[in-house]
């Protein structure tokens, strides 16, 4: 059996030994080869054509990969996403796409409160005085507003939208949600109001981004979605960078539309940093997709990610974490 472990250099930073040894010690005969990829498609095709198996997170897996590697059985993704792969390919092929349930979502919710604090408060405008200017000067910055009463409107409602609903409640913050498919009774027990969008674009002091990546909400917050909001609110995406149009949201922050952002992810997973005008700004903070990360989070990704192609290459398939197709 020879599985592939595959991704950006970046991404493959990481301790693969225990991966290749999850593979290795419970799959027969099998034989772990990993592959950076830098942009050279043929050479990635040539790697993964006899493949079984396949285990990445942001590479693209499309129809023309999947009808080339005509040996394989099983895509694990090491991320809770999956919409890198064309399900509709791997199924017509009998190929099991597999992916992740959970493994970091209160990394994630923390995270996220961290981004709402450190803008609501300022504090990237205080450690550029200290650092840069030298200046010790609490009234250096105006606008500073308490959290409490503050209205957080989360769009997608599912477990790191609850975990997040429930640490800002925490906080005293009026949390609203937008998602089709919430349970209202499972929400008002935790204290949210599920509500129509235009509700955040009217009410909403923070809106934070949860919503899972699909034709919907791609592209979903644009300029004239930035125009509604009526608060002048921080913007927080720890989704997904495609949920949001970065060109909109540079205009949104010049425009004073919105007083800050938060970003974990941008449009792009290896963005030119150099270029990205959002990059300096002192009402925006990005952090390089990171939010996922603990070494507790890490190493369940790892294990849970190894042991789905373990599971559905010996035929235990009722033991794969989540089968997508």
């Amino acid at each position: 059996m020879k599985i592939v472990i595959c991704d950006y250099k970046n991404v493959l930073d990481r301790k693969l030994e225990y991966e290749k040894q999850i593979l290795l010690n419970r799959i027969k005969n099998a034989q772990v080869i990993t592959y950076e990829y830098s942009g050279n498609k043929e050479e990635f095709i040539e790697v993964i054509k006899d493949a079984d198996a396949i285990l990445t997170a942001f590479l693209d897996i499309n129809e023309e990969i999947i009808n080339i590697a005509e040996k394989l059985k099983c895509i694990s993704i090491n991320a809770t996403g999956y919409n890198r792969v064309d399900l509709d390919a791997a199924s017509k092929k009998n190929i099991g796409v597999c992916a992740i349930g959970e493994y970091c979502t209160q990394e994630v919710a923390d995270h996220t409160l961290s981004l709402i604090l450190a803008l609501n408060r300022g504090i990237k405008h205080y450690i550029n005085d200290i650092d840069e200017k030298n200046i010790w000067k609490y009234h250096s910055i105006s606008g500073l507003l308490r959290i409490e009463g503050q209205v957080l409107g989360i769009f997608g409602f599912g477990k790191i939208g609850k975990a997040v609903a429930k640490r800002a409640l925490a906080f005293g913050m009026k949390v609203v949600a937008v998602d089709p498919y919430a349970n209202k009774d499972e929400a008002e027990k935790l204290g949210v109001e599920i509500v129509d969008p235009d509700y955040i674009w009217q009410n909403a002091d923070v809106i934070s981004n949860h919503m899972n990546q699909n034709r919907e909400n791609n592209n979903f917050f644009t300029i004239n979605k930035f125009e509604k909001m009526k608060k002048n609110p921080i913007f927080i995406n720890v989704g997904r960078g495609s949920s949001v149009n970065e060109d909109d949201l540079l205009k949104a922050l010049e425009n004073n539309l919105i007083r800050g952002a938060g970003l974990d992810v941008l449009s792009e997973e290896n963005p030119n940093l150099k270029e990205n005008k959002l990059v300096g700004k002192e009402n925006v903070i990005i952090t390089p997709h990171a939010a996922f990360y603990s070494e507790t989070s890490i190493r369940e990704l790892q294990r849970i990610s190894c042991e789905n192609i373990v599971h559905y290459l010996n035929d235990e398939k009722e033991k794969v974490n989540i089968i997508v197709n």
